[in-house]
């Protein structure tokens, strides 16, 4: 095992006792920081930074660097895993991501390759290769994949939705088509982040990004199954699941084979520990709009947090990324309190 001059953020990972709480931020290597934005223009656009391994680890290491996080994040996007199984996708400004062409049928999805991350993949490998030489052990690094249902969610409806209603009527209208491409996704998921974590990621986290658009039902047969078959197949470094807004499944994600589990804002913090029970590390939960308060109110708030989750089993986040007009000086604030106040 590599020596980290940090290791608070595995510690508390794996449920060890820690000095003090460890934290990071969703979305920490981003566009509240300036010198993200810098290093975006030079790329030109958001596919470019993403697939040269150079940026993609310059904007990787910058919040260890500038906010003073326990765990750096690899730069990339969950969306260049259907991009590598053959639907490719692009970025529109200020609009997100379109995919031209979508799953409309089961030989839409037969036509689709497992992908060997070797090979399509390889730029988000050497990213993290390069960020694991620059950091030199200095904080572990995550690496990350979406849930199959929320790729299946853009893979069907071919943008960002408020409902996906397309892809939530393929569960219910085509379920063969559904369960086959879910398949194929975690698999391709499952090779994926083994890949990550052979090129040097210390943990791996899995975000359901939409899984609260589903009923309890629906979620217990189309997310939950396929996101345990990934947990199941990483062995080798602890997993995090975060699924937005399926606070319904908390008890469920108590049994996964994961080692932490990331809630959002809107979960209580005692319910959920009841729910998921003390074999877990939680992760979270403040909500990213704290952030937009005075520096006394995002102390207050955060003091709170922490006294609500405790100082073990823990790691500090927010309850989804930081929006990206958030003054970086609120984040240092938020990051600065948990340190001093989780010290303890």
């Amino acid at each position: 095992m590599e020596s980290l001059q940090n290791d608070l953020f595995l510690r508390a990972a794996r449920g060890e006792r820690v000095e003090r709480v460890p934290v990071w931020m969703m979305r920490q290597a981003g566009r509240i920081l300036p010198e993200y934005r810098a290093v975006r223009e030079k790329a030109g656009n958001f596919i470019k930074l993403a697939t040269t391994p150079e940026l993609a680890a310059e904007v990787t290491i910058q919040p260890v660097d500038i906010l003073g996080v326990d765990a750096a994040i690899i730069f990339s996007d969950i969306l260049v895993v259907p991009e590598a199984m053959g639907l490719p996708y692009i970025m529109e400004e200020r609009v997100g991501p379109i995919f031209p062409e979508t799953i409309k049928s089961v030989s839409d999805v037969e036509k689709l390759r497992i992908s060997d991350p070797e090979v399509e993949l390889a730029y988000v490998l050497d990213a993290i290769r390069i960020v694991k030489k620059e950091l030199n052990g200095r904080v572990p690094l995550i690496g990350f994949a979406g849930a199959p249902f929320t790729l299946l969610c853009y893979m069907i409806e071919g943008k960002g939705s408020k409902t996906f209603s397309k892809a939530k009527k393929a569960l219910y209208s085509e379920t063969e088509l559904s369960h086959a491409l879910l398949q194929k996704i975690t698999d391709s998921t499952i090779l994926y982040l083994k890949a990550q974590i052979k090129a040097g990621a210390n943990l791996v986290q899995i975000f359901d990004s939409w899984a609260g658009i589903l009923s309890p039902e629906q979620y217990r047969i189309y997310s939950l199954p396929y996101i345990a078959q990934i947990c199941d197949a990483i062995t080798e470094v602890p997993v995090t699941v975060f699924a937005k807004g399926a606070f319904f499944a908390r008890e469920e994600m108590g049994k996964l084979n994961c080692e932490v589990v990331g809630l959002d804002w809107n979960m209580d913090i005692q319910e959920s520990r009841n729910l998921i029970g003390n074999t877990k590390t939680l992760q979270g939960n403040l909500d990213p709009c704290v952030l937009y308060a005075s520096f006394d109110e995002i102390k207050k708030q955060t003091r709170q947090m922490i006294d609500a989750f405790g100082t073990q089993k823990y790691i500090a986040n927010l309850g989804h990324g930081v929006y990206p007009d958030t003054d970086p000086e609120k984040v240092k604030c938020f990051i600065e309190t948990v340190k001093e106040y989780s010290r303890k």
